[in-house]
């Protein structure tokens, strides 16, 4: 055990010093490493999504469902409806979109963040209108200045990106998998709005349906949220496998029957000590989960009582074990101060 303050890197007495070499590597979740320009991408997800989502890969290979949630999991895959997951903060709702892709080898989860202005068109699609007038205005002034520069219908394609829940209805033989994430955090009307689209499964790109007409048979080649290239047939996305799409919520308001009608509803309690454990070891290892055991067990002790999250405690069996300072238990309750009332 260190002696205290001698694990601080800025000190507060006014001198420059090269304490900042001393700092240790940063926790999972916040290694900002980023790709040079001639690095490839690896079309796994961006550097944001692998520092987000690489505790959940881990925690998709030890993920244990219990019996309730493993049944109503095989009931939203059966009847290809949505998983609507409902809990508090770290109970392990996104870990469950992780653990059925990986045991069902159905690719990178497709992750929809969900804000208070998000829009059903922000899940569909994008169109860069602005891109394109301003490439049909360069190619006009090309032309008039002798070049050859006609814009063709099939190029509209080019400004179409689809979005996670858009890409998520592409015809393909094996579903995908959709995580839309905070769903109770979006707009009043969003949930009515995803309705259609999720009963129907599928969706009209009107910047392409009128013009289908004037596209080689009828197809057009767009961006997905991978990043590849696909075609869409006049105009239209239609999904042939339904994808398995998980909505979850930390049950901060109520959703719309219609909705609820659609969905299987899945009820997460508050993880035990052993989940915790579980979640620690996929983010620190395994000596960090032994060492925080103590942690885990004063976290759920308060968690009775209090509302806390988890990352607050991996925020602080990292700090305790990377620095070590005397005063570890007080300074793991300076991280985890209660979420449901200032204090």
């Amino acid at each position: 055990m260190s002696e205290p303050g001698e694990w601080l890197i800025y000190r507060g007495a006014g001198e420059p010093h090269e304490g900042i070499e001393q700092l240790p590597p940063p926790p999972p979740w916040r290694d900002f490493a980023g790709r040079g320009a001639s690095e490839p991408d690896g079309r796994g997800g961006d550097g944001s999504a692998d520092r987000r989502l690489g505790g959940h890969r881990h925690l998709a290979e030890l993920h244990r469902p219990g019996a309730e949630e493993l049944e109503m999991i095989n009931a939203a895959l059966y009847l290809r409806r949505p998983l609507l997951v409902t809990g508090s903060p770290g109970a392990g709702k996104s870990t469950l979109a992780h653990s059925v892709a990986h045991e069902l080898g159905l690719g990178r989860v497709l992750r929809w963040p969900v804000v208070s202005r998000s829009t059903l068109q922000d899940g569909l699609y994008h169109y860069d209108a602005i891109a394109r007038l301003q490439d049909v205005q360069i190619a006009a002034h090309g032309a008039a200045g002798g070049a050859t520069g006609v814009e063709s219908a099939e190029s509209v394609g080019s400004y179409i990106r689809l979005g996670p829940l858009g890409t998520a209805l592409l015809p393909s033989d094996r579903p995908r998998v959709l995580l839309i994430d905070e769903l109770d955090k979006s707009d009043i009307d969003l949930p009515n709005d995803l309705l259609n689209v999720l009963e129907e499964g599928e969706f009209a790109i009107p910047e392409l349906e009128r013009i289908t007409d004037r596209l080689p048979g009828g197809e057009a080649e767009v961006l997905d949220d991978d990043g590849n290239k696909v075609k869409v047939r006049d105009g239209r996305v239609q999904c042939r496998s339904f994808p398995f799409v998980v909505l979850t919520s930390n049950g901060e308001r109520d959703f719309p029957a219609p909705l609820m009608r659609r969905c299987i509803h899945l009820e997460l309690g508050r993880p035990d000590h052993q989940r915790l454990a579980t979640f620690v070891r996929a983010h620190l290892g395994d000596e960090a989960a032994r060492s925080g055991d103590d942690l885990i067990a004063h976290f759920l002790e308060r968690s009775r009582s209090e509302l806390l999250a988890t990352d607050q405690l991996l925020n602080a069996i990292y700090l305790t074990d990377a620095a070590a300072p005397a005063g570890r238990d007080r300074l793991a309750d300076l991280l985890i101060q209660r979420l449901d009332r200032p204090r």
